[in-house]
């Protein structure tokens, strides 16, 4: 049979327009890192090299960034042979797939909300000259906590700018809110166009994470904030004088390590004096973690940056962002609960919380079912959506248990089944830890112990009752804080040397700034909205720390990063008034420097550290060429040409940290090892930002196992800025694989405690 001409056009077309649709499907996005040193001098402008070099291995690629602040280099989609093109050609450090990052939030499906941030700390009018910038989903510009008001002129240093967008104009900033810009092209690149109908292609935050975190480091105080009358009082950030600027880089479907790096690109280039980044993603060496790279950046001009820890706690090595120029944020709990009550009809009682503000259940007694038990699922009890059986749930409170989807999902999933209430059960997964929500129907979360019990009785009794009360909100509460269960612990699973996470900070019962798209639970079917939103995470504690950095700033603006960073952890507390270790709610039992780092932020003290722990590029440089980094990969992540001098022992052991971790070998041989202890020396070197002082050091340490001699044993301290090094020497014996244990080290002149933790690790 022959083909007509235009038949044999139409097949090409569509042979051509499926060629092209597989060719994109194959393509990924890489971050191309370029070594500049090797742009021919027929070139102009670096981005005509870049170009070039792109064109000589693709035709049809095009660049979606090009980076100069954070690394020299561009951002393109390329298939696979592409790829090991463009590797081959001279002036080509690294080509790098891209990496997706999440937001820290616990309103992810396991975690889903809670809490309150309003610290009352000393200010310092130059507050108003620093600017902290919030790498996230955006701003909400109607919120009140950006209002400008007693604002003075936005300050000179401010090179950034306000871009238009969908449902965003230039009058959307003010001098609360400076600056805001958004970046989608590597998101868009991978997702196809964002869609106008559910987010805005512009800095407006339709979401409500980057407003909540936002307002949390620098939000204006705003008095009456409440969550739907929960938690009433004034919502303020740490600094109410800072300036923010928004950088929307985080979309529907994640962060593209593509637009975060073109982010911290502009942050830098902007002029911004702190940077905060409640996301990660998976554990990578320094050279490849896109987060790492732009922090490098941020810091060697200055800048303080923290990123949250995680929400993957309480595993041991569940960490990200543990780069040590980066400051890494755990969670810990306020002194604020939101209890809600069940009662059984067999008259035990047990307590939960919640943040339902609706129509109570009647005070008398209704039937209550277990959702395993009521479901045409084989997760039944998890009350996913759709799975409960509405002729068994009718008019009746159902037992959830914990898990999966998320919190305020199930409690949807009972009421669109005609369920009158519920109770969600945490599972051994989670404890006793408990976060409330602002769930659409009557509901009390309740932990393990509870939720085990209540279901004993559901099924020893032929008609089991029950009702469930909302309780308000509870202050006083104690032991607090506490270190929650969600919060990323260490050891560091890059560099076991460097102790992370660096502290915690408030990251349950966060209460805030909020979208007004969204409902206070996130869920399309949630119609409410809210002005503040009460959220938990280390997404929530990262901010904390953020604004707390900008006070140290405000007060010392003379200070690095690293200055900064030691004085907010050295002033750390890690026990509560009565000398018991800070309670770990995973365990009940106490918590250690793997969970708390450094300890509890304790910012007035911080304000007057008295000595710190501080760190240059050069610093940085040596801890790099201590982890056997090539010159490729340390320009890859500095952008420096920085070469190891070969007679040079660079030990990771002589970085000045603030806080000491000891991997220790445990020795082999018959019967699990040998007596001969390990004998290591770690140096450190303080500065004095104080008036001249005598400090004399002291020691704590659980374990006979390690003897540690610090000399010399006092420091004199003659005038500010000056130095003073000293040693530590730990002589280890061999201890099982698996044995952790703790010690700290303090300096004193009488007033000041410089305060550092030491972590011990067999394996």
């Amino acid at each position: 049979m022959k083909l007509s001409h235009v038949a044999v056009v139409t097949l090409l077309v569509c042979h051509c327009l499926y060629t092209v649709a597989q060719e994109e499907h194959n393509q990924k996005t890489y971050i191309v890192h370029m070594d500049k040193s090797f742009m021919p001098t027929s070139y102009d402008d670096h981005t005509q090299w870049y170009e070039s070099s792109l064109k000589s291995a693709s035709s049809s690629a095009d660049m979606l960034y090009t980076y100069n602040n954070v690394i020299h280099g561009f951002a393109t989609r390329l298939m696979a042979e592409e790829v090991e093109s463009l590797k081959g050609k001279q002036g080509i450090l690294s080509v790098q797939e891209e990496m997706i990052y999440q937001l820290h939030t616990t309103r992810s499906p396991e975690f889903l909300g809670l809490g309150k941030g309003d610290a009352l700390f000393p200010e310092s009018n130059s507050g108003s000259d620093v600017i902290v910038g919030v790498i996230d989903t955006g701003a909400w510009p109607e919120s009140r906590s950006y209002d400008d008001t007693g604002l003075g002129p936005v300050p000179t240093s401010w090179k950034g700018e306000c871009e238009v967008g969908k449902n965003f104009s230039s009058s959307s900033c003010n001098r609360k809110l400076i600056g805001a810009r958004f970046f989608s092209k590597a998101y868009e690149a991978a997702r196809g166009p964002i869609d106008g109908k559910t987010e805005s292609k512009s800095p407006r935050d339709d979401d409500g994470h980057g407003t909540h975190t936002s307002t949390t480091a620098a939000g204006s105080a705003v008095a009456g904030a409440s969550l739907l009358g929960y938690a009433e009082g004034t919502a303020r950030g740490m600094v109410t004088q800072a300036r923010v600027a928004a950088y929307k880089a985080c979309w529907l479907g994640g962060c593209f390590g593509s637009d975060i790096l073109a982010a911290m690109e502009a942050a830098i280039q902007d002029g911004v004096n702190v940077l905060s980044l409640s996301i990660g993603g998976s554990i990578s060496d320094y050279f490849r973690d896109t987060v790492a790279i732009g922090a490098f950046a941020a810091m060697a001009n200055g800048i303080f940056v923290s990123c949250s820890a995680g929400n993957s706690g309480p595993s041991s090595e569940s960490l990200s962002n543990v780069a040590p120029w980066i400051t890494t944020v755990g969670a810990g709990t306020l002194d604020r609960d939101f209890p809600a009550y069940v009662s059984l009809a067999n008259g035990k009682n047990f307590s939960g919380v919640s943040l339902y503000s609706g129509k109570p259940l009647s005070a008398s007694l209704m039937p209550l079912v277990f959702a395993g038990n009521v479901s045409n699922s084989v997760n039944g009890d998890l009350c996913m959506t759709d799975t409960l059986i509405p002729g068994k749930v009718a008019g009746k409170i159902v037992v959830c248990d914990r898990g999966m989807n998320s919190r305020a999902e199930k409690g949807m999933a009972v009421k669109n089944a005609g369920g009158a209430g519920m109770i969600l059960a945490n599972t051994d997964s989670f404890g006793e830890e408990l976060v409330a929500d602002a769930h659409l129907i009557p509901t009390a979360a309740v932990g393990q112990k509870a939720g085990e019990a209540i279901k004993k009785y559901i099924l020893s009794n032929s008609n089991p009752m029950a009702t469930v009360v909302s309780g308000g909100t509870h202050l006083g509460v104690q032991p607090s804080p506490v270190v929650a269960a969600f919060s990323s612990r260490g050891p560091n699973p890059v560099t076991p040397e460097i102790l992370k996470p660096d502290l915690i900070a408030p990251g349950v019962n966060i209460l805030a700034g909020w979208t007004g798209k969204v409902g206070p639970t996130g869920l399309e079917a949630d119609s409410r909205h809210v002005e503040f939103n009460i959220v938990s995470g280390t997404s929530m504690s990262c901010p904390h720390i953020s604004g707390l950095a900008a006070l140290v700033k405000a007060a010392h603006p003379e200070w690095s990063p690293a200055a900064i960073k030691s004085a907010l952890m050295t002033t750390a507390y890690s026990t509560y008034k009565n000398g018991e270790t800070i309670e770990d709610v995973a365990t009940g039992m106490p918590s250690t420097p793997f969970d708390y780092g450094a300890g509890h932020v304790d910012p007035v003290s911080a304000l007057d550290p008295g000595l710190v722990y501080d760190a240059t590029v050069d610093d940085y440089l040596g801890f790099l060429c201590a982890l056997d980094y090539s010159s490729t990969q340390i320009k890859a992540l500095t952008k420096r040409d920085f070469t190891c001098k070969s007679g040079k022992k660079y030990r990771v052991e002589d970085f000045n940290y603030p806080s000491i971790a000891v991997p220790l070998q445990t020795a082999s041989g018959k019967g699990g090892g040998s007596s001969a202890p390990t004998i290591v020396q770690y140096t450190r070197t303080l500065t004095n930002v104080g008036t001249p002082a005598t400090y004399t050091v002291s020691m704590t340490s659980e374990t006979q196992a390690v003897k540690i001699l610090v000399k010399p044993k006092s420091l004199n301290f003659s005038g500010k800025n000056e130095k003073k090094s000293y040693t530590v020497t730990f002589t280890a014996s061999s201890m099982p694989s698996g044995i952790i244990s703790f010690a700290r080290l303090q300096w004193s002149d009488g007033k000041h405690i410089v305060s550092s933790p030491i972590a011990f690790s067999w394996t």
